[in-house]
């Protein structure tokens, strides 16, 4: 029987697979975002008595965590399938949210984003695997910038509820809000299939005798060595980009730049839609031209656009119709996310496949727990706006760093032998 994957047309259950993932991938990210909007539009700093160290420590929990769900997630991917351990994970970061709304202060408070956290981490790298293991090839990028895509629409839902609706509600109704999408487990279950390159892989004995300790043994081993520390030190730097960014930027804008929460939603709409853009050229444009130049040409964007958003903001008239066009570029070139997701899938064999990109992107993601610290103690010395461009220069260096991985457009994901 051929694999999905071999069907030279998209199938519907190929866009299955994708709307289910993507739906997971939607609510994981927008969990972990709105804790960032609930801090500047909320009570909740004042009702749980949190100083802004406190704070710092909290947005980066949930950051240190997805690297502990992703160690865990998809090592247990490879183990025992991709279906269950989706499931799983989307239900940890639903509780983890729900307790969230239920925090009597700052340790409560830690524990549930903790949860939530791990919850996270595990959710991407088995979405990531079970769509590049059952797309065809020469669609493969661009289904991985559709699922990845998600996030831009996670932070839309995130600056909505934190900005517009939790004002109303208050804070914990839009934590406890937020925990619904543990009912998209029910139709996961019945209605969506295994990836059939795990299933071959547990027929011929590879997945089903790698554990965790193994699969992460042969990460690191002669074979995969290079390859593991070139990834990640790819997904790292852009992930800084990324966090830099992303965890103090509405307070940034709110008390920094003296915006109305209105006008913080107006300007990070902006940036959600320049994703969404950029995520679907992205696509494209990795299928079409390579991973590796495509990366490089959307890091070079974000650079330009986050240097002016932060250090340019005078020279780009302040809260101007050139900040919007900036704010447009940042979220453009973030479209290069879409490329994680299929390059690992690309890169590592069938039998560490999950295992390695919830490790990769998890453990890249947990580092960024110092990233909300370390703009906390730059804006304390000199201003928000100068702790936010240290994204820069790491987008710079993530368009640069994934030129010592191989170019991978269109690879059969069938081998169970290293790329590099």
């Amino acid at each position: 029987m051929a694999l999905l994957s071999e069907s030279p047309p998209v199938l519907p259950i190929h866009r299955k697979i994708l709307a289910f993932s993507f739906i997971g991938w939607i609510f994981d990210f927008y969990d972990l975002l709105l804790l960032s909007f609930l801090v500047s539009s909320t009570t909740l700093t004042k009702d749980l008595s949190l100083s802004r160290d406190e704070v710092s420590i909290l947005l980066g929990t949930a950051l240190a965590f997805t690297a502990v769900g992703g160690f865990l997630g998809g090592a247990l991917a490879d183990r025992y399938g991709r279906k269950p351990l989706l499931m799983i994970t989307i239900l940890i970061y639903s509780v983890g949210t729900l307790f969230s709304g239920l925090a009597i202060g700052f340790w409560t408070l830690i524990i549930a984003r903790a949860t939530t956290g791990i919850g996270v981490g595990g959710e991407w790298a088995v979405a990531h695997a079970l769509v590049g293991e059952t797309v065809p090839p020469h669609v493969r990028g661009r289904y991985g910038s559709y699922l990845q895509s998600g996030s831009a629409f996670a932070r839309f839902f995130a600056s909505m509820v934190g900005n517009l609706l939790a004002p109303w509600i208050g804070w914990r109704a839009a934590f406890m809000l937020s925990a619904l999408p543990a009912l998209l487990v029910v139709f996961i279950r019945r209605h969506m299939p295994e990836s059939d390159v795990w299933l071959m892989s547990v027929k011929a004995g590879v997945s089903s005798r790698l554990g965790y300790v193994a699969a992460l043994g042969q990460m690191v081993g002669p074979a995969l060595r290079k390859t593991t520390a070139l990834a990640l030190s790819v997904t790292t730097f852009n992930m800084a980009a990324y966090w830099f960014k992303t965890i103090w930027l509405p307070t940034y804008l709110h008390e920094t730049r003296g915006l109305s929460l209105g006008d913080v939603a107006w300007l990070l709409l902006m940036d959600q839609v320049g994703s969404l853009f950029g995520y679907v050229a992205f696509g494209f444009a990795s299928d079409r031209f390579g991973r590796r130049p495509s990366f490089t040409a959307f890091s070079i964007i974000k650079a330009v656009g986050l240097a002016m958003v932060t250090l340019g903001w005078n020279a780009a008239g302040g809260y101007s119709l050139m900040t919007f066009g900036f704010m447009l570029l940042v979220g453009f070139g973030e479209g290069n996310w879409g490329c994680i997701g299929p390059l690992l899938n690309e890169v590592f064999p069938t039998s560490v496949r999950a295992a390695a990109l919830g490790i990769i992107y998890n453990t890249a993601r947990g580092v960024q727990f110092l990233a909300p610290v370390i703009i906390g103690m730059v804006a304390a010395r000199f201003t928000f706006g100068a702790g936010i461009a240290l994204a820069v220069p790491f987008a710079l260096l993530a368009g640069a760093m994934v030129w010592t991985l191989p170019e991978t457009k269109g690879v059969r994901l069938m081998s169970d032998t290293a790329t590099v």
